[in-house]
């Protein structure tokens, strides 16, 4: 098992300058997105979260049977903190081009009118509870998909810590055979070779998490059949690949890091390879994830 990654905000800075030096066509959402990644990152040092106690009983259930430490449900999460980066967010969407721009001013005026329950929508999101978004969207005239991206980035540096303290439950020996997160349960985002030997990791979609996984390997499936398994890769992008699952038509990107010497901060590469999503949905490929 591996910890969560974090990064300075000069690292993020310097990691965004060099993606946009190579695809200058994301400038503009690089730069959007650098923001909301500080400001997280800013968010952690000053959380206040106590530990998620497992009984060494219940630890060896979940590790006989593979299940995930907690559910969604359990995340302890700094609501406090969580308010104020909400808040944070909401101005640098209201100073951005993006579509997101007139939510983000209609959330800051509900806010201010003391009309808004955040407590509700944060867990609302962890019980995976859809209605309430429905209602506060349809209350305060907000695109319901805008205020889930707000709400759960609003809360994503708790659920990195709270899943960071959690892997001190695993040794770093034990492996994890599924695909899912062995935090969480959650699906993952990206796919990482890293070191000599090109160990493969995956990233979870939701907390963050990162764990080893077994390199041929299609983690929504548990395919393993080299036949079925294939990836794009172009020569222009050597440090890229998408690797496809025939068996379940779902695919994941992979950075390989051996392939290249600048920063790499996962939740900036995401952004920055949208167009390699494209080309797999083009390819009737599906991602796996459903988190902002």
């Amino acid at each position: 098992m591996t910890d969560n990654i974090q990064l300075t905000e000069d690292q993020i800075t310097k990691a965004a300058e060099s993606l946009k030096q190579l695809r200058p066509a994301y400038g503009a959402i690089l730069d959007f997105y650098k923001q909301i990644f500080i400001a997280q990152e800013d968010s952690k040092d000053k959380l206040q979260i106590d530990p998620i106690q497992i009984s060494e009983e219940m630890l060896s259930i979940k590790a006989n049977e593979e299940f995930p430490l907690i559910n969604l449900s359990e995340f302890v999460i700094d609501a406090k903190a969580s308010k104020m980066l909400l808040i944070k967010i909401c101005n640098i969407i209201k100073l951005s081009s993006t579509d997101m721009a007139s939510s983000a001013r209609a959330i800051l005026k509900a806010i201010d009118a003391k009309e808004f329950d955040l407590d509700s929508l944060f867990f609302g999101l962890l019980e995976e509870d859809d209605s309430v978004f429905e209602k506060t969207a349809k209350k305060h005239d907000i695109k319901k998909d805008d205020l889930a991206f707000i709400v759960y980035n609003s809360i994503k540096p708790s659920l990195s810590i709270c899943a960071q303290q959690l892997s001190t439950y695993f040794s770093k020996d034990q492996p994890w055979t599924k695909g899912y997160c062995p935090i969480c349960g959650s699906p993952p985002m990206l796919s990482m070779f890293e070191g000599e030997g090109g160990e493969r990791f995956l990233l979870c979609g939701f907390c963050w998490h990162k764990w080893s996984s077994r390199r041929l390997y299609c983690a929504f499936c548990d395919n393993t059949d080299s036949k079925t398994l294939n990836y794009l890769y172009s020569e222009e992008e050597k440090e890229y690949r998408v690797d496809l699952c025939d068996k379940c038509k779902k695919y994941i990107k992979t950075i390989d890091t051996r392939k290249t010497e600048r920063i790499i901060y996962p939740p900036l590469e995401q952004v920055a390879t949208l167009h390699l999503d494209i080309k797999a949905k083009e390819m009737k490929y599906e991602s796996g994830i459903h988190f902002a």
